[in-house]
């Protein structure tokens, strides 16, 4: 199974519409969000194309395609619109034999980790920097952000398939990539 992986879309129409692009060039099973869906946040300004509206009618399109964990910026209201679930602290996926822990980042992350098994792999977003860090009993990844990147990070997102997890930018130049 290939999984993609996005992030933070914080509301951008524009940059929802290319992962959207992207997820139908990568010929992915899933699209895994890992939260922030519809809103900015107080911290963040508004991303280029900021259309809350025009998220949720993509998004809701795609339902069928759509795994989701809740960011620190969705909420019950969020829900109310959207026909897809995204209120779940996080989700546990197995990818080839490893088991991928997928959350926000802002509870569960690498200062404060799950409960994981040796081998596991803690996934998450909302620091809007793509990761991929070794640890001796895990491994920690990131995708970014898919509208607001930080540190000098592209616009992107990640594919997951069981033995590799391959990090591109929106427009589909691979960047990173990591051999499980």
């Amino acid at each position: 199974m290939r999984i993609m992986v996005a992030s933070d879309i914080h509301g951008s129409a524009l940059y929802c519409e290319k992962l959207l692009d992207a997820f139908a060039r990568e010929g992915a099973d899933k699209l895994l969000l890992l939260g922030d869906i519809l809103y900015h946040g107080p911290r963040n300004d508004l991303p280029d194309g900021y259309a809350p509206k025009k998220v949720i009618e993509l998004l809701n399109a795609k339902k069928q395609s759509l795994l989701c964990v809740r960011g620190n910026c969705d909420t019950e209201v969020d829900q109310m619109v959207l026909d897809f679930p995204i209120l779940a602290d996080y989700c546990i996926l197995y990818v080839g034999d490893r088991l991928v822990y997928a959350t926000h980042g802002h509870n569960f992350n690498e200062d404060r980790l799950p409960p994981l098994q040796k081998g596991s792999v803690l996934l998450h977003g909302h620091t809007h920097v793509p990761v991929c860090r070794e640890h001796e009993d895990y491994t920690y990844m990131n995708p970014g952000s898919v509208s607001i990147p930080k540190e000098g990070s592209a616009h992107g997102y990640m594919i997951l398939s069981d033995k590799t997890a391959v990090w591109k930018t929106l427009d589909g130049e691979v960047w990173k990539q990591f051999e499980f």
